[in-house]
């Protein structure tokens, strides 16, 4: 059972967080200092960086959480799924899991939010580009550990997870540039370009 002293913690972190999103997406993430986000909350920077290491980390700690449920999902798919159905399975049966664990931080409105104001902002986008090649790795590493092979010596985790991931990207710059604004649209958009997948890398694309 949660204490008094973890209960008080937690929501103390819970609240920076939204405080720091909401800035974020307002005003803007370069514009926003460490010492505004600790004032919306009522607390000290020295409070703030206790839960945060800076203004990165708390922009992307929702998405930290949703690749840890992720990663948890890939590691539970029967063993008898192939990879490329294992990772499909994971994100696609495993959304409620996501979906809980966006509204267990934030509102789900305000976490769309901080996902188009990552893909707008320059910084950002950079730093989440090199947290999804992180991320990518250790999906790979959890693949190569499921099916029994040295991920340095085999290429085909990484390639997998490369394709994969590709696909997310490609959703992720698809979502951001339409007028859907809805968790669930990133689902129905993955699904459908994942089913490409296949006739996009070996099928013949002219029509004529």
């Amino acid at each position: 059972m949660e204490t008094l002293r973890e209960r008080k913690k937690r929501r103390t972190r819970e609240a920076l967080l939204r405080a720091a999103l909401e800035l974020f997406t307002t005003q803007g993430y370069e514009q926003t200092t460490v010492d505004e986000i600790a004032e919306a909350v009522d607390v000290s920077q020295r409070t703030f960086f206790r839960y945060f290491a800076g203004k990165e980390e708390v922009a992307f700690a929702v998405q930290a959480m949703t690749e840890a449920a992720f990663v948890a999902a890939v590691r539970a798919r029967p063993p008898h799924e192939a990879p490329m159905k294992a990772l499909r399975q994971a994100f696609l049966e495993g959304w409620d899991a996501i979906r809980e664990t966006v509204e267990s931080a934030v509102p789900v409105e305000l976490y769309l939010r901080m996902y188009r104001t990552i893909d707008s902002t320059p910084a950002l986008l950079a730093a989440h580009l090199r947290r999804s090649a992180a991320a990518e790795e250790t999906i790979a590493r959890v693949l190569a550990e499921r099916e029994g092979v040295d991920v340095d010596t085999d290429p085909r985790p990484r390639l997998a997870v490369a394709v994969f991931g590709g696909v997310i990207r490609v959703t992720e710059r698809q979502w951001c540039t339409s007028e859907e604004f809805g968790l669930d649209s990133i689902r129905t958009l993955t699904a459908a370009y994942l089913d490409q997948v296949g006739s996009a890398l070996t099928g013949n694309w002219r029509t004529t």
